[in-house]
């Protein structure tokens, strides 16, 4: 786990959940509590949630606003910036003991930087800044922020959190998996399709059909019209899937036409018409994030043990978007990622299967080379899959996996070498 989440930049927050001093936010590297924090001059830092008397976590809410941070066992407070303020009974201590010592924190993490509002750490002292490590993926971070007309997203609307009995790898490799569906989700996609067009609800009904019905593409639409891109270091993203007529707003929906005149307004119409023809579904940055920037959706992975993981999904505003927009986007990650929901549900399932099989010493290898002998280099230093079918990306992350776990910083040199 720390050869992973201790070297690789790993996604904290966003910077709209910390937007005034003294906000916190509390997540995880990896299994290590975290907070994200904004100090009296508007820094940034991400620090240990770990008091340096007894180790005990300091922070147990989730997010709030504080001047300082008090651990309840002993006292011991805490600048916003992690720094010692005051130690109770200080005279107990040994005499060489110093309260001033920058040892005597709640830790910085190594690095902390920000990519267009979206925070990213790494306990790594030395390797790749966060821009290099993201690669061309940095276009799906924009994607999603360039879609606001005002230029600026705000997380909001709340998080939805779900979990399952397997390991944090089997979600990634689920979200790019574009032969599943007509297996996995049959039942929702047969109900779908049973439904009248002329229904009528407040929206959110025309939503979970489109979406479903979508699930049930022949293989003739995987194998042609989607494809997968993979990037050094683990990321990938599933594209040319959901062009803007099949969103969660049609193009002949009035909340839809006001929201891409509002963008025209703000951008013009040629910059406009570049954004909304981007096409990209799930975008996986390694090892815990994957976005879906026509949605404004991110979902953070959190391992807790080799066979327990916890998802949280996090909406997005578009800033100078029509609010139904909004609206839109949580009825969406609901019928996705809600505990209700036809399509998660069926994942969640799977990924328990998945699970359970592996418990068995029947197999000493699988098979994930679909797609391997027609994989192709791509323009921006990754590779591309024939079709969306191709395994390329579950290849990809495992090179990740192994460059990482022989203490480097993601891609794997000697596999890349065989790969080019």
């Amino acid at each position: 786990m720390n050869h992973i989440f201790g070297r690789a930049w790993v996604y904290i927050g966003h910077e709209s959940q910390i937007k005034n001093p003294g906000d916190y936010f509390a997540t995880q590297m990896g299994r290590r509590p975290i907070l994200m924090v904004r100090d009296e001059e508007g820094r940034i830092h991400v620090i240990h949630n770990q008091c340096a008397h007894r180790g005990a976590m300091v922070v147990a809410t989730e997010k709030g606003n504080a001047p300082e941070f008090t651990c309840c066992y002993h006292g011991w407070t805490y600048h916003l910036n992690g720094r010692i303020k005051g130690v109770p009974l200080n005279h107990g201590y040994p005499t060489d003991f110093n309260a001033k010592n920058p040892k005597v924190a709640m830790n910085a993490v190594a690095r902390v930087k920000s990519y267009r509002g979206f925070v990213f750490a790494t306990e790594a002292e030395d390797g790749p800044d966060l821009e290099e490590s993201l690669g061309h993926m940095t276009t799906s971070l924009d994607d999603l922020v360039d879609r606001a007309p005002d230029g600026e997203i705000e997380l909001a609307g709340g998080v939805f959190k779900h979990g399952y009995d397997a390991n944090w790898k089997v979600y990634f490799e689920n979200l790019c998996d574009a032969a599943h569906p007509l297996f996995v989700h049959r039942s929702s996609i047969e109900a779908s399709q049973a439904q009248s067009d002329d229904a009528h609800s407040d929206g959110t009904g025309e939503i979970a059909i489109r979406q479903m019905r979508q699930n049930g593409a022949p293989y003739s639409f995987w194998e042609s019209q989607v494809g997968i891109w993979t990037y050094p270091n683990g990321h990938s993203y599933l594209g040319d899937y959901h062009d803007d007529s099949k969103l969660v707003a049609a193009l002949k929906d009035p909340v839809f036409r006001e929201y891409i005149a509002a963008l025209e307004q703000k951008k013009g119409k040629e910059e406009a018409k570049r954004i909304l023809e981007v096409r990209r579904w799930n975008s996986n940055i390694y090892p815990n994030v994957s976005l879906m920037s026509q949605f404004q959706q991110l979902r953070v992975v959190h391992p807790i043990a080799v066979n327990r993981t916890v998802v949280h999904t996090y909406n997005f505003k578009l800033k100078g978007a029509p609010e139904q927009m909004f609206r839109n986007t949580v009825a969406f990650a609901n019928i996705v990622n809600g505990t209700g929901s036809l399509v998660l549900t069926d994942d969640l399932e799977i990924y328990n299967r998945i699970d359970m099989g592996l418990s068995s010493d029947g197999a000493k290898w699988l098979q994930i080379g679909r797609g391997y002998q027609s994989d192709q280099p791509d323009t921006h230093g990754g590779r591309k899959g024939v079709n969306s079918t191709s395994e390329v990306y579950i290849r990809n992350m495992l090179d990740a996996w192994v460059g990482y776990m022989n203490g480097g910083h993601g891609q794997n040199a000697d596999l890349a070498q065989a790969a080019s």
